[in-house]
């Protein structure tokens, strides 16, 4: 894997992108440029990697566009060690992000093929700090609860009770909320049994789908 003057410009001026749309934590901004994100694309988009788009991998998914992963990480307010829970793994780019702004990072993935694809990225970047696990997302990882921040990478359309209940009390979870276009959802746990919900903008995610799918 290479990452290659070229790359790095590219990946500049990608993060000047985000800046002009918003985003402003320079936690954030710095994670994803030193995070080459043409090593979690298939070699046929690697050149495109640095437009702020949306691109297929494996298992009919797509690594989100990257406004939308420093969107969503900024709204987390990581603070180092940090335990955040990630449902949809995916290509591992955004665990990777947070694992880099400083946070412990369990991540879920329903799919075997990126569950693997993943855990190998993690290996080669040598972030020890994401632990991977092949699991259906819907159920958390009860065993590692409560979690500092949870992050949802699918569409769910509800508000995923299960997920909620595994934050600490001040925890924050965003979770994209809807079907066909979601709605960003700010989740706080105010106490044991109180939430309080924001709505944030309008995003696009693939569906946030229960159960595992196994190597064919």
């Amino acid at each position: 894997m290479q990452d290659s003057y070229r790359h790095k410009g590219l990946r500049r001026r990608l993060i000047e992108s985000i800046k002009a749309k918003g985003i402003k934590d320079s936690t954030v901004l710095e994670a994803m440029n030193k995070l080459p994100r043409h090593f979690f694309l298939d070699k046929a988009f690697e050149e495109l990697a640095y437009e702020d788009k949306a691109f297929p991998i494996a298992a009919n998914q797509t690594i989100s566009q990257p406004f939308t992963v420093a969107f969503q990480s900024e709204q987390l307010r990581i603070k180092p060690k940090m335990s955040v829970m990630e449902i949809g793994t995916g290509s591992g780019y955004q665990a990777s992000v947070l694992a880099l702004m400083g946070a412990r990072v369990y991540t879920i993935e329903r799919q075997e093929d990126l569950y693997h694809f993943a855990n190998n990225m993690f290996k080669k970047l040598n972030l020890p700090q994401i632990r991977t696990y092949f699991r259906d997302g819907y159920k958390g990882l009860p065993e590692f609860a409560p979690f500092d921040r949870i992050i949802v990478t699918a569409g769910a359309a509800d508000l995923p009770k299960e997920l909620i209940h595994q934050l600490k009390i001040g925890g924050l979870m965003i979770v994209p909320v809807g079907e066909g276009v979601q709605t960003m959802t700010l989740i706080k746990r105010t106490s044991e049994k109180e939430f309080a919900r924001k709505e944030l903008q309008e995003f696009r995610f693939v569906p946030f789908l229960k159960g595992t799918v196994g190597r064919k």
